[in-house]
């Protein structure tokens, strides 16, 4: 029946195709046939014309204070089950611990731990634990240079080969204008950006580069329709093309200085578009970015924090005052936008990790803060999820 069935491949191939990643990667275990219908380069593009919903998140404590990374921190979140569980070897496969960089597309982007005589930068996917490795670009061995992937299979299609890029952010004080020797100005730093081909198997300078003092922090590496932008610790976006690599700084859609207490804030990218939630005395906030050359934002959703409390009365208790209190940076948030994707937060809220959803206000609990590890209540790398089928490394 089963090689009847296969003896026509449209009709498998039009019923699979519109299965999730996790069902499909399942099914290979059936039988050959199913197994190699599934693996196939023209099944998996096919396949991914169909948007996945987000399944969980990763998520690494960060060790501060510390020149050695060497731990295995890494949990992943699963958000698609109803069974609340934190997995612990989901990388395993990869042959050494790594620090995480940046995911898109159900790739994932880490590096080795430093310190190192030998780092590599690793692509992999997760879910059919493949991986290829990229030597590190020429850039100082420490945690101070973020990485970030491009993978858009919308744009570079998959049927023959994985193409991908790796961007490279590092930051490098400016040379001062021996013209102006009269004018003290206060020292400036840019950000450079060096730009790794899985075409040619090398890496460039690109000759852009960005003028800023600030630093990147939390959502590194967010790519939305081709183009990636960080987080930075100033109110800026740092925003660049690696088609036409130009970069540019945006606006955050509101200053601090609107606030009575410090907000906490992420980007994330939300059906084709940079997103950017805002958690302050004001509620929770949605904005998206209309226009990035004038840093338009419209405001999507907002929720007054009162209004949070009656939908939550636990969770929410005495909300407005824990969070209207937090007038130093140096303070834990009551409240920690963690990630977000396609209208999904993930939220820290005292020492528990909830999944809030904007369009639906639907909240749910998923771990205790604990048991991600001891230092993950402070400035924890935290990227989502959407599994996929794609095959990288040596087939």
């Amino acid at each position: 029946m089963i090689r009847r069935w296969f003896a026509n491949d449209d009709i498998p191939t039009n019923i699979l195709s519109r299965l999730s990643a996790k069902k499909l990667h399942n099914l290979k275990n059936v039988s050959k046939e199913w197994h190699n219908l599934v693996s196939d380069r023209s099944f998996v593009s096919l396949q991914l014309q169909k948007r996945e919903p987000v399944s969980g998140f990763f998520f690494q404590e960060v060790f501060q204070f510390t020149d050695y990374e060497g731990i295995d921190s890494i949990s992943y979140i699963p958000v698609d089950t109803e069974i609340l569980n934190v997995w612990r070897s989901i990388l395993s496969f990869l042959p050494e611990n790594v620090v995480i960089m940046s995911l898109n597309n159900g790739l994932l982007c880490c590096r080795s731990c430093f310190p190192i005589s030998d780092p590599r930068v690793y692509v992999c996917n997760p879910l059919n634990r493949q991986y290829g490795s990229v030597e590190w670009p020429n850039l100082p061995r420490d945690s101070t240079s973020s990485i970030a992937l491009v993978f858009d299979p919308s744009r570079n299609p998959i049927d023959k080969s994985t193409d991908f890029k790796l961007v490279a952010v590092s930051k490098m004080e400016m040379e001062e204008d021996d013209d102006d020797d009269d004018v003290v100005e206060e020292e400036e730093c840019c950000f450079l950006f060096d730009i790794y081909s899985s075409k040619t198997g090398l890496w460039t300078r690109s000759k852009e580069f960005c003028p800023s003092n600030d630093n990147l922090s939390k959502n590194k590496g967010v790519l939305v329709e081709g183009v990636l932008y960080w987080h930075t610790d100033g109110c800026k976006i740092l925003m660049f093309d690696p088609q036409s690599e130009v970069s540019l700084l945006i606006s955050s859609p509101l200053p601090e200085t609107e606030f009575d207490s410090i907000p906490e804030t992420c980007i994330g990218e939300s059906h084709g578009k940079l997103c950017y939630v805002i958690i302050s005395e004001d509620g929770l906030q949605e904005w998206t970015l209309e226009d990035c050359f004038i840093s338009h934002w419209e405001l999507k959703i907002s929720i007054p924090l009162n209004e949070f409390e009656k939908e939550n009365p636990i969770v929410g208790y005495k909300l407005s005052e824990k969070v209207g209190n937090r007038v130093s940076k140096d303070a834990v948030p009551w409240m920690d936008p963690l990630a977000f994707k396609d209208g999904m937060l993930l939220l820290r809220v005292s020492a528990v990790v909830y999944l809030f959803q904007f369009d639906t206000r639907m909240m749910k609990r998923l771990c205790d803060v604990s048991s991600l590890g001891p230092k993950s209540m402070f400035s924890p790398i935290v990227v989502p999820y959407t599994m996929s089928l794609v095959p990288i490394g040596e087939e």
